[in-house]
């Protein structure tokens, strides 16, 4: 197929009945190293051999931006000037696997019928001979190493033109030298030994830059690769130990690499000097990796507008930068850096029907690249120059034909934005759309479970003659940031008064609607008259019986501020604290009881203590107290000598207690749970 279709490169991928994953079993003209992170594919990757299969046509790639657009990643690991077709192997009951062909950038940019019957006709013959392996007992297996096929040539192998080839080579006062396609040197002249500094031996069925350390650079790595899958002639620079400058300038073919070695001309005074070397190049891929790996982390909407003005900025030099975001028919700001707030005030919400180069890249799905001022003008008619920008790129982010956004970079200075610098810049552009597709998921999921658990707490407690009461709650510190901890207060008559605290398993919306019931659950029983351990026993059953596979602890107090007794029952939950009137303070100890959930017959004791006028009780979750490495009764004894230690509050002043124990477990160590806190103080004052 290679060899009728003209293409520089072929790989084969075959997927047996019932498999999940496409196997590389055969590849021609490329590396098997460069090939090796496709080695194996889920059947779903988003890569051209998986699509042409999943859909049963062939794709077509006609340029390294097409590439860069539709596939992001393959840009990314791939930023070479190639063109690319894929196409299924199609049986009568089954899609066998997928052919992938790559030509140079100087194929015309589309196929010919040539080698469009071709590629149809090595599908079909690929088809029939799986078919008739399978149907005489030969099922398709997938190899454990793919298969490399050298391209057949007749060059003449006579030793008389072998030996006169190498005494022509050796007369050579330049180095020589010959790279097989996966980089190994397979000859090297004299010439070549003495500018490398190196004899033959160590070089010989290595690659140069494993061996010569001062070649051991990700650039020249880089060079290789591009002429290797280009097929273009590719150059690059290195300093040998001693100050000496050589020039490796490399010409490929389907076979290997020739490569031509030069000491460094020194430029004259009076040269004329061109344009400054482009940003782009190992490190500028390098820091597209971190960008990507970052952007796989990246909760919300906002990380993300951060994390690429971090690493773009710095990698290409644009001086602003600019998130859009798809919002109801309209383009808004999601985020900027460089641009001042009153520019992009202007361009908020601008809409879609407006025709605005960020508008026309989200509308059309091609970036729009302007090197100067009138370039934009051009292409926008009556464009207003609004910023000090002397150039710009317009990025569509899309996702699944999707549009989600755009990119919008400014640059100080005109720039050219070379091939490779776009297709970079796509790539990126997809990394991105992806990483904002899914940041703007959890932001619509995390307000839809604030919303969820905001309205289960209690917005107010309700006012009881004769008592204080102060709540606080903090949410974790990662995740969705909502969980389970509730609180509540119940006064069913006008001298008594129950509260109740509790703590859900669980940080996600399924612990925030259980804790709702708990919630719902605990109020209905104390509304009754029940005793604390009566409404811990009637919310266990309704708990158990509803089986969530969750489990909660519950802690209820019931205050009589006309006897002044309380009266407790715990559900596994941390003990209360008391803070008595003359600054005695300590932990309640109760019989402990099981978690509500797990046993429809538990009991829970109910203890009765006396409760002075100006005495504080604490009631609180294990965030406030529990932390990683820390012992939790020493973690709760800390609690207490903080409520001991502080001055005893005046009427009205429970809320800067609250605000303090909250403070002093933020202090003691990073939170990684949910706090719940309810301060409650029985007074006889009018």
């Amino acid at each position: 197929m290679v060899q009728e279709t003209g293409a520089s490169a072929g790989l084969l991928y075959l997927r047996p009945p019932g498999e999940r994953m496409l196997g590389l079993e055969m590849l021609s003209g490329v590396s098997p190293q460069i090939a090796s992170p496709w080695a194996r594919l889920p059947a779903d990757a988003p890569v051209p051999v998986a699509d042409a299969m999943r859909e049963r046509r062939l794709v077509w790639l006609g340029s390294q931006q097409d590439i860069s657009l539709h596939y992001p990643r393959l840009g990314l690991v791939l930023p070479y000037d190639f063109m690319l077709a894929a196409a299924p192997i199609l049986g009568a009951a089954a899609v066998w696997g997928g052919f992938v062909l790559l030509w140079p950038p100087w194929h015309p940019p589309q196929l010919d019928e040539a080698e469009r019957r071709a590629v149809d006709d090595g599908c079909r013959r690929a088809a029939a001979v799986i078919e008739q392996a399978t149907e005489g007992g030969r099922p398709l297996r997938l190899a454990d190493e793919p298969r490399l096929l050298l391209a057949p040539h007749s060059r003449d192998a006579d030793p008389a033109r072998t030996s006169a080839a190498l005494d022509f080579t050796e007369r050579l006062p330049v180095g020589c030298c010959a790279l097989d396609l996966d980089g190994r040197v397979t000859f090297l002249n004299a010439a070549a030994a003495d500018l490398l500094d190196a004899g033959a031996a160590p070089l010989l069925g290595n690659r140069p830059w494993e061996v010569l350390l001062w070649l051991h650079d990700p650039v020249h790595e880089d060079a290789y690769r591009a002429a290797l899958v280009s097929r273009l002639p590719t150059s690059f620079t290195a300093t040998r130990p001693g100050g000496v400058r050589l020039l490796f300038q490399l010409y490929p073919d389907a076979d290997g690499i020739s490569v031509h070695i030069t000491p460094e001309p020194v430029p004259s005074a009076t040269t004329e000097q061109g344009p400054p070397a482009s940003p782009l190049g190992a490190s500028a891929l390098y820091r597209l990796t971190h960008l990507a790996t970052a952007l796989a982390e990246a909760a919300g909407v906002r990380d993300v507008v951060e994390l690429a003005a971090d690493q773009i900025m710095p990698a290409f030099g644009p001086q602003a930068l600019a998130l859009l975001t798809v919002e109801d028919g309209r383009l808004c700001v999601a985020g900027a850096r460089g641009y001042g707030p009153e520019l992009m005030a202007r361009f908020d919400a601008d809409p879609l029907t407006s025709g605005s180069p960020a508008v026309r890249a989200v509308t059309t799905g091609v970036p729009g690249f302007f090197s100067t001022f009138a370039d934009l003008e051009r292409s926008v008619g009556g464009a207003v120059h609004h910023d000090d920008m002397a150039a710009w790129a317009f990025l569509p982010l899309t996702v699944s034909g999707r549009p989600v956004g755009c990119l919008v970079l400014g640059y100080e200075d005109t720039r050219p934005f070379p091939p490779a610098e776009r297709a970079l810049l796509t790539s990126l552009s997809g990394l991105i759309a992806q990483a904002l597709d899914r940041a703007r998921l959890y932001d619509a999921k995390k307000s839809l479970a604030h919303t969820l658990q905001t309205g289960l707490l209690p917005h107010t407690l309700p006012a009881v003659p004769g008592l204080e009461v102060a709540a606080r709650y903090r949410p974790a510190g990662h995740g969705m940031d909502i969980g389970g901890d509730f609180y509540d207060l119940i006064a069913p008559e006008p001298r008594i008064a129950t509260v109740a605290i509790g703590d859900v398993q669980g940080h996600n919306t399924k612990a925030a609607a259980l804790m709702g019931q708990v919630r719902t659950a605990v109020r209905a029983h104390a509304t009754t008259g029940s005793t604390p351990g009566d409404i811990l026993v009637g919310t266990n059953r309704l708990l158990t019986g509803l089986d969530p596979g969750l489990f909660a602890s519950c802690l209820i107090a019931q205050l009589d501020l006309g006897d002044h007794r309380l009266r407790l029952a715990t559900a596994g939950h941390p003990p209360p604290l008391i803070r008595h009137p003359d600054g005695r303070t300590g932990t309640l100890a109760l019989p402990a009881g099981l978690l509500l959930g797990i046993d429809p017959d538990a009991v829970y004791p109910t203890t009765e203590i006396d409760l002075a006028p100006g005495a504080v009780l604490a009631l609180y979750t294990d965030g406030l107290v529990e932390h990683p490495g820390a012992d939790i009764d020493d973690a709760i004894a800390a609690l207490a000598h903080a409520m001991a230690s502080r001055q005893h509050p005046d009427l009205g002043d429970l809320d800067g207690f609250a605000d303090a124990l909250v403070d002093h477990a933020e202090r003691t160590a990073p939170r990684n749970d949910d706090i719940a806190l309810l301060l409650v103080r029985p007074h006889d004052r009018p």
